[in-house]
């Protein structure tokens, strides 16, 4: 029995020390991620005459119960807002979160996947789907030249909850990176008083 201790008091002070040699901070913080991500959208937005006030960063490598959708604001550096967002749903079920945490990506028609890269933010029109308005994202880079073609558009949708939903996922759609029907009302107005095309810029983390 002595002996039965003593070896569970070594295993217990073995496990103690590891955690405490742990490394801290291994995971990136998302706003890290986010204000590096800024620093290149202004310098692409300086020299493609977009919007310099704000722009949308969209991290689809991010779990998608998480808010991954960050409004950031040049002058002030700094994310002014953020809310959850779907991606394409890809061979799975639309609706559904199966990809919750491995989202695809393709820029073929029809695949239902989501594409990276920079979008300028084009023309506002009726949308079926949510507060029934959308805005037409045009693909600025190989990864995403067919958005047009696609209907790959930006929207809200009432299946998108406001609030974190993780470890659940949010519903995914055909592609369309779709926010909240409140979370839409706020970043509306921002796009309808914005002099210049707005850059989303989509990507995916490490």
């Amino acid at each position: 029995m002595k002996k039965l201790n003593f070896v569970l008091l070594l295993l217990v002070m073995l496990n103690f020390g590891c955690q405490k040699t742990a490394p801290k901070n291994t995971i990136p913080k998302i706003e890290n991620t986010i204000h590096s991500k800024a620093t290149e959208a202004l310098v692409f937005c300086k020299a493609n005459q977009m919007n310099q006030d704000f722009c949308i960063l969209i991290d689809l490598g991010t779990h998608s119960g998480r808010k991954r959708f960050f409004i950031y604001d040049f002058a002030k550096k700094e994310i002014t807002h953020h809310f959850l967002v779907s991606h394409g749903c890809c061979n799975s079920m639309w609706g559904q979160d199966f990809t919750k945490d491995k989202a695809s990506f393709s820029n073929v028609n029809n695949s239902h996947c989501s594409s990276i890269g920079k979008f300028k933010i084009g023309e506002r029109g009726f949308s079926n789907w949510g507060i029934n308005v959308k805005y037409l994202m045009h693909g600025l880079e190989s990864t995403n030249s067919n958005a047009l073609k696609r209907v790959i558009v930006f929207h809200s949708w009432e299946k998108v909850p406001d609030q974190e939903v993780f470890p659940s996922g949010t519903p995914e759609g055909w592609g369309c990176p779709a926010i909240s029907n409140a979370s839409f009302r706020t970043i509306d107005p921002l796009l309808k008083s914005a002099k210049k095309p707005v850059l989303m810029w989509i990507f995916k983390s490490n």
